[in-house]
């Protein structure tokens, strides 16, 4: 065997000698043991498990002829399959076996081996800390290694989906032979140069080692040996299950190991037991007779032959013979360790256990009496006890198993430092705790590991791809896996952020928010509406205001000369109203300006312009219509004489204005229009508008009054040259046209414009077309009112009649 696992040995030989020297534990007792080696072979290891029930000096199984050596508890073994093959036939006698290196899985092993404890935790807690652990630095890019058995095909068949469904993927597979003979090992490092070479260039940093004793120590001779078969150096981040251990014969002492430096475990949660070292340092050759395996431990880990060392009680020297007073302390660590390794303590918990459950039967009054008469206890009544053991060992840790037989501990994650001369120093780095909250089984120190030497003490990275920067998403390669990706721009209004985290991909931005021009960041939207503060706001007051001031001013003078024939001509009543229509039109294209913060806003700003503008057309029309009237009704015998007057006019404005008002009605009752806001017409900007509610019934507004600007230039345009005085109507077919124009231009400009455009385009229409008909029709007759007021008389007018 390898000259590290003799600690195991000693262990137990340790935990023996301090439970038979303490007096609370088994008084009157000895507690003995007998050590057999399987040689990693099943047929070994079923010899050695049958010949620990039956006789000591003659191998006859099924027969115990012995009294006072009595086989109370197995403890074994390292490997799992030789674990398994001990409890296939320890389970037909019922002997409880403490097994302190195996892994079986949790399902299924208690119904096949009842009576097998483990001395460490599932094999399931492993594998999650190595999620954990790739996750904690961001490796999504390794290497997996496992032997090539059962145990291995186990691993992976475990293992592969579990790094998928946590987004992780390997690289390659190494798989190690299971060797016995050195012969085979030669065999297999020929033909490792090949692939030796493709994990050198393998971007995979990081590599997972499903560590068995036979499998690292493939490893192990393969790396270390690698500078003798002319190979490039693989400097990788190992991250290693329990197992892990450096197993080295003699021949290897002055293998450099360097290629470890910085290399992480998962090891079996191990304390320092008080008064171990001392005991190893008490170790020679000739400390127990009965020792069969001391002479092949110190000869190949001091490389010294004791054949002649004690001849006749005296020691006599050879050319390499051993002088007997080496020290276990100046070995190697690669050969020997001074501290008690994970293996080793979880056989000295065994064998405390072991005599806790003895102690236990023996305090107790009725197993008490079985024991001291002696022959009667059998090794299956100390499963119950061992089942339901709980207790603190010297080092101060609680031992105790859960409902699976599994010891209730966790793992420590340490980092292997090497040295020049050969040795090592294996620093506890984190802990991980199968126990402790989701998310929180593991928990490591980053400023106590130390990296391998050509990292330079920075973070390893072990991944397929960088990733993509902010702005980008991620974008799978046709034939490769998904860890290995293209990065394409986030399409418009999206984005991407790592935060910490690699980006899948592009996500859009809140309706509230937008996404900035590198895509990398959501940014709250401004609010766009026309404010009274803006240039275009200001604007459109002033001109708004201006007009009314305008408007105001022609109806002050026409009041204030209503008496003259200019201003009764056409109808002075029609007039006022007219005027009177385009002030408040001017003035409701307020209601357009400004933030809607109410429904009643919205309510008012269509309907009261539609209305307003209605009436202001049927006055123009009823104008229209009144000067084809008095023409007609000045030919003798006309009997249109008696439709000429106000009533014809007021009822042309009142029908007229119904109309539309009815139309508005309408509208508020179906589909009223109502606050809103858009989010999507313009990048960034959240505008606040009124919706409309009902287009249709919008168009049908406008609609109806182009009907009514229509028609009334079509009257006008017919009345144009009719032989009248002050004849408006050559000015209302002119006003008219400059009316349509406007309205007809509005139609496009309105679906074409977003935002607080579309609240512009409908202003500058309202005003465009009030002041168009401001323009055209008063102008003249305040021009004759003011600057010629000698024309604004019943002679003047006769003679210009004449």
């Amino acid at each position: 065997s390898m000259p590290k696992n003799y600690q195991h040995n000693l262990a137990l030989a340790f935990a023996v000698k301090e439970i038979n020297e303490n007096t609370n534990i088994m008084p009157n007792f000895t507690l003995g043991f007998h050590i057999l080696s399987s040689y990693y072979t099943a047929r070994m290891t079923y010899k050695a498990t049958l010949s620990l029930l039956s006789a000591q000096q003659r191998f006859i199984p099924n027969f115990k002829c012995d009294t006072e050596n009595k086989l109370i508890a197995v403890i074994g073994g390292l490997d799992t399959d030789i674990s398994a093959n001990m409890a296939t036939i320890l389970a037909f006698y019922k002997v409880p076996q403490l097994t302190y290196g195996s892994l079986l899985p949790a399902q299924g092993s208690k119904m096949s081996f009842p009576y097998l404890f483990q001395m460490v935790p599932n094999e399931a807690f492993q594998f999650m800390g190595i999620i954990r652990l790739l996750h904690h630095f961001r490796w999504t890019w390794i290497g997996l290694g496992a032997l090539d058995n059962d145990n291995g095909d186990r691993f992976l068949h475990i293992m592969v989906p579990i790094l998928s469904e946590n987004g992780i993927c390997f690289d390659f597979i190494i798989r190690f032979p299971t060797l016995t003979y050195l012969e085979e090992e030669a065999d297999v490092l020929l033909k490792q140069p090949v692939n030796y070479a493709i994990h050198h260039n393998s971007k995979a940093n990081a590599y997972v080692v499903y560590a068995q004793p036979t499998s690292m120590f493939v490893l192990g001779v393969l790396l270390c040996a690698a500078p003798f078969l002319a190979l490039p150096p693989l400097h990788k981040v190992w991250i290693t299950t329990s197992h892990w251990d450096f197993e080295s014969f003699s021949f290897q002492r002055i293998w450099d190991i360097e290629v470890f430096h910085g290399a992480l475990s998962f090891m079996v949660h191990a304390n320092k037991p008080p008064g171990f070292q001392n005991f190893l340092q008490d170790i020679n050759p000739t400390w127990a007779k009965e020792d069969g395996f001391i002479q092949n431990f110190w000869e190949q880990a001091f490389d010294c032959s004791l054949r002649n060392v004690m001849v006749q009680g005296a020691v006599q020297n050879s050319g390499n013979a051993c002088s007997g007073n080496e020290k276990l302390d100046s070995l190697p660590m690669t050969l020997f360790e001074m501290s008690m390794s994970g293996h080793s303590y979880s056989i000295y918990n065994a064998v405390h256990a072991v005599a806790h459950a003895l102690h236990s039967i023996y305090v107790s009054q009725s197993s008490g009496r079985r024991l001291v008469k002696g022959k009667q206890l059998q090794p299956w009544q100390l499963h119950y006890f061992l089942k339901n053991i709980m207790f603190n060992n010297s080092a101060g840790d609680t031992v105790c198993f859960d409902d699976n037989g599994e010891l209730k501990t966790g793992f420590d994650v340490t980092n292997c430092v090497t040295f020049p001369n050969g040795s090592f120093v294996r620093v506890k780095v984190g802990r991980l705790d199968p126990w402790a909250l989701a998310g929180k089984e593991l928990t490591l120190d980053d400023d106590q590991i130390v990296w391998h030497r050509t990292f330079k003490q920075s973070l390893p990275r072990s991944v397929c791809n960088d990733p993509c920067p902010c702005g980008y998403s991620r974008k799978k390669r046709e034939g490769e896996k998904f860890c290995c990706y293209d990065c394409d721009p986030c399409p418009e209004g999206m984005i991407s952020e790592q935060k910490g985290k690699r980006v899948d991909a592009c996500v859009k931005c809140p309706g509230d928010q937008y996404a900035n021009n590198h895509q990398n960041q959501c940014i709250p939207k401004d609010k766009s509406f026309l404010s009274y503060k803006e240039g275009l706001g200001i604007i459109c007051v002033i001109l708004a205001i201006s007009f009314s001031l305008i408007t105001a001013l022609v109806l002050a003078i026409f009041l204030k000369h209503q008496d003259t024939p200019i201003v009764k001509a056409n109808n002075r009543s029609l007039t006022y109203i007219l005027l009177i229509s385009l002030l408040l039109c001017f003035l409701c294209s307020l209601l357009f300006i400004g933030q809607p913060p109410v429904k009643i806003t919205c309510l008012l700003r269509q309907v009261t312009f539609g209305i307003v503008f209605s009436v202001a057309l049927s006055s123009v029309l009823a104008k229209t219509i009144t000067v084809i009237l008095v023409f007609m009704a000045t030919e003798p015998g006309s009997v249109i004489r008696k439709w000429v007057g106000k009533r014809m006019a007021v009822f042309i404005v009142l029908s007229c204005s119904l109309i539309q008002a009815s139309i508005c009605t309408l509208w508020l009752s179906t589909s009223p229009p109502f606050p809103d806001t858009d989010m999507h017409s313009v990048t960034g900007k959240i505008i606040l508008e009124c919706n409309e509610g009902s287009a249709t019934m919008f168009y049908c507004v406008l609609g109806y009054m182009g009907f009514l600007a229509t028609v009334s230039f079509a009257v006008a345009f017919f009345a144009r040259k009719l032989p009248d005085t002050f004849n408006e109507a050559r000015f209302i077919a002119f006003s008219m046209l400059v009316f349509c124009s406007v309205w007809l231009s509005f139609v496009p400009a309105y679906l074409s414009t977003k935002g607080k455009s579309i609240v512009v385009v409908e202003i500058f229409s309202i005003l465009a077309s009030s002041a168009g008909l401001l323009r055209c029709i008063f102008p003249p007759k305040c021009y004759i009112i003011i600057l010629r007021p000698k024309m604004n008389n019943r002679e003047q007018l006769r003679k210009k009649r004449n």
